[in-house]
């Protein structure tokens, strides 16, 4: 009788996946909270950050794309560096830097007392988080797809996303808070900075979990047949040899990105200075959704490990293509209007979101999983999701079309559907091994793993 290795993800104790769980979605939950407290205060960071007078918004947008733009580097950096020494170590240091670049950014004195400074040090530490972000979604997704039972990936790969929505959902139910018990003289000044500070003793929670846990199975397996040595230099062919993974996850990453922050990270701003609607109902529009797709992104994390990544891809994807024109053009109706347009939207995104670190692990073998995931997200991520908001804000304003974010969401939807018939379904496939799951080597490689485990 066959036993399998006790560095198989399957036999990982409950107690300690519940770890790997927290300690992956905590640096989510940083990295989201930061991004949803800069994208709800916007128009108060750009009072204080920016000269009267200016186009301080757009400006501060701006601030939120240039670390999209910088996410690239940190992927070149840290996602080799997290093949080579471990996924543990580089979550460490990603932690670490992200929240402490963020609690800077509520340090930034305002405009008026240091002048054009204030606007530098913005974007010089929205470039820190930049970097650090490279690194951090890459692994994170890493980390939880190499722990997760390879039959419940799907479900347990969920709460990496649970933690995106949990550290967004807090930004916002925050900005909320502040933006009614505070006039708008004590948001300028000193009202914005407070929710900047929260993210030290979240950092310092990552920080504590991830150094407890050991690196992941999959890795230790690989380090432990001494395979580095046998791969080397396998990263200089990461984009000739895995050219198909690469741009697929492209693709995807177009579709992910561009609804994620255009409906979640840009719709307050979009309901103010676009519909005119008054801060706190735009601050009250998304947290309904959000708080619905929180709850359901399991469940779709869990269909997924039955029906398989790429139909869940396809479904949304189509799905939004068909709804998103009519749900903004019910979002510009009214308050409700727009609760129950931007409820629809997310619910359809959700089962994107929900298989993320199901899906684009399982694209790459171990040797470069970590590179593959960090480069490529990164990449669309900084060119099609970051700029969503200055985009769709600079285009508004040239066109005077509302409709703008609808028509650039229904575009990156298409390209998603065409990246979505190129995927590789890799539901219930073994991550170990040195090709890429799913493909014909793959399936030979996994039989001789077989073999050496019985």
């Amino acid at each position: 009788m066959s036993q399998e290795s006790p560095t198989t993800t399957a036999e990982v104790p409950p107690s300690i996946l519940r770890r790997a769980i927290g300690a992956s979605a905590i640096g989510n939950a940083v990295e989201w909270f930061d991004y949803g407290v800069y994208a709800y205060l916007t128009v108060h960071i750009a009072a204080s950050l920016f000269p009267e007078g200016s186009n301080g918004v757009l400006y501060t947008l701006v601030g939120f794309a240039i670390s999209f733009l910088v996410r690239p580097i940190g992927g070149l950096f840290w996602g080799p560096l997290g093949d080579k020494i471990g996924r543990k170590r580089v979550l460490a240091m990603t932690i670490i830097l992200m929240a402490s670049s963020t609690v800077a950014v509520g340090l930034i004195p305002s405009y008026t007392t240091i002048g054009i400074w204030a606007p530098v040090l913005l974007y010089a530490f929205r470039m820190v988080q930049g970097f650090s972000a490279g690194g951090e979604y890459g692994g994170a997704a890493t980390f939880m797809a190499e722990y997760a039972p390879d039959k419940k990936r799907g479900f347990y790969g969920s709460f990496l996303e649970v933690g995106t929505l949990t550290g967004f959902t807090l930004g916002n139910a925050i900005a909320l808070l502040l933006v009614n018990t505070l006039d708008d003289g004590s948001l300028q000044s000193w009202g914005w900075r407070l929710p900047f500070f929260v993210a030290a003793p979240l950092g310092l929670i990552g920080m504590y979990l991830r150094s407890r846990m050991e690196d992941t199975p999959v890795f230790r397996e690989l380090e432990a047949k001494e395979a580095t040595e046998e791969v080397k230099g396998v990263f200089k062919d990461l984009i000739t040899k895995y050219t198909r993974p690469i741009l697929t996850l492209f693709g995807l990453v177009i579709a992910l990105n561009v609804v994620n922050y255009t409906l979640l990270s840009y719709m307050p701003t979009y309901l103010q200075t676009t519909l005119d609607m008054k801060e706190s109902d735009a601050l009250l529009v998304p947290l309904f959704g959000q708080l619905a797709m929180l709850f359901t992104l399991p469940f779709f994390g869990a269909l997924s490990d039955r029906v398989g990544r790429r139909p869940m891809w396809l479904f949304s994807c189509a799905a939004l293509v068909v709804a998103v024109i009519p749900m903004y053009l019910l979002i510009g109706t009214s308050l409700a209007g727009a609760i129950v347009g931007f409820a629809v939207l997310g619910m359809l995104y959700a089962p994107q979101l929900a298989t993320i670190s199901a899906t684009f692990p399982a694209m790459f073998p171990t040797i470069v999983r970590f590179a593959g995931v960090a480069i490529g997200y990164n990449v669309a991520t900084s060119l099609f999701g970051g700029t969503a908001s200055a985009i769709n804000e600079a285009l508004i304003d040239a066109t005077g079309t509302n409709l703008i974010p609808a028509y650039y969401m229904l575009g990156a939807c298409v390209i998603g559907i065409v990246a979505a018939l190129f995927l590789i379904e890799t539901k219930g496939l073994s991550l170990r091994g040195t090709e890429v799951p799913g493909t014909p080597e793959s399936v030979e490689e996994q039989k001789q793993l077989a073999a050496e485990r019985a």
